[in-house]
């Protein structure tokens, strides 16, 4: 050790393991803030309805914070594997470590994590990210710069653009458009709080039913990797992996099929007994006709009554015949005449 402790520009840079995506940790933070600020005014709501208000504020914000997170997690597919393998270049070392690859909607994650972490005098723990805005070639050469392991390099190669896997092209594709989609379902659930809070409850239902469409689209266009044409994996002993289904993409489904249910609940109930749904969203209740209205007692000042004489009211009773020229208008030939 010097007086710098392994510290560049003597030796190379510490490396920090990754901790948390800071683009998911905004996001909860964000809704964090909306549910707390959401629910300091439940206090303000009286009777049964509070129970409503709050299950209705929890659900409705789940499903929005996972619609957002959903597009920048890397766990829509993974594939795992333990292996012994080489661990750098012009080396015949080998290592004994966990090898991942973490798909997402806008690049691959890809792990590598030694059992034990330490081995050759080194730290084997790295979490290497390739995202695809155009191609990941430019990050694929800054990697070898850097001197990263061969099982990350070997995978990341995988998506080079003149690699005759071409698994980039369908990745990228299906990524945007699955993107793509996730937001307009974003949109729908905006527009569907919205609509929940007027007296339209059914449209509601609809928007909600049109959020749980987008959810599904969104997971046809990503399931569309699993058609490619088998590129196999091959990594040191453990031979060929392939990709599966991971967290994201369930939790996707499980959103979706959760829409579903409550836009055709809204839509069912609404037709059957909207006066209830109604009065449930506390919209469209008009309680004016069936309520009293007391003015309290009043008092008159009897200065205002001073000379005023009041005559009893009294009935005159008129023959039918005269009641009928009084209640028949003349024409116009009549008016003429008396003229």
């Amino acid at each position: 050790m010097t007086f710098y402790d392994g510290i560049y520009p003597f030796y190379p840079l510490q490396r920090t393991s990754f901790i948390f995506s800071t683009h998911l940790l905004t996001i909860i933070l964000v809704f964090l803030v909306l549910t707390v600020s959401f629910l300091l005014i439940l206090p303000g709501i009286r009777g049964k309805s509070r129970l409503f208000w709050m299950f209705r504020i929890i659900i409705s914000l789940f499903i929005g914070i996972v619609i957002v997170a959903l597009n920048f997690t890397s766990d829509w597919a993974e594939a795992r594997t333990t292996t012994n393998t080489t661990y750098k270049s012009f080396s015949s070392e080998e290592v004994n470590a966990e090898l991942g690859l973490h798909i997402g909607l806008y690049g691959i994650n890809i792990t590598l994590k030694g059992n034990p972490v330490n081995q050759l005098n080194e730290t084997i723990n790295y979490n290497e990210m390739f995202a695809w805005k155009d191609t990941i070639d430019e990050e694929y050469g800054d990697a070898l710069e850097r001197g990263l392991p061969n099982p990350i390099l070997y995978i990341a190669e995988k998506f080079t653009l003149n690699n005759p896997c071409g698994l980039i092209y369908q990745y990228r594709y299906s990524g945007r458009y699955a993107s793509a989609t996730l937001w307009t379902a974003f949109c729908c659930w905006l527009v569907a709080n919205v609509l929940f809070s007027m007296p339209v409850i059914l449209y509601a239902g609809y928007m909600m039913v049109a959020t749980a469409a987008f959810i599904f689209f969104s997971m046809a266009s990503f399931s569309t990797i699993m058609n490619l044409p088998t590129c196999l994996f091959t990594i040191g002993t453990s031979g060929a992996f392939r990709t599966e289904y991971s967290g994201s993409f369930w939790l996707a489904l499980v959103t979706g099929v959760l829409c579903l249910i409550i836009g055709v609940l809204v839509v069912l109930l609404d037709c059957l007994i909207p006066g209830k749904i109604r009065e449930a969203f506390s919209v469209g209740v008009d309680n004016d006709e069936d309520e009293e209205v007391y003015f309290g007692e009043g008092y008159l000042n009897s200065n205002f009554l001073a000379g005023v004489t009041t005559t009893p009211l009294t009935t005159l009773v008129l023959p039918t015949d005269e009641i009928r020229n009084v209640s028949r208008q003349p024409s116009l030939q009549e008016l003429s005449v008396r003229m």
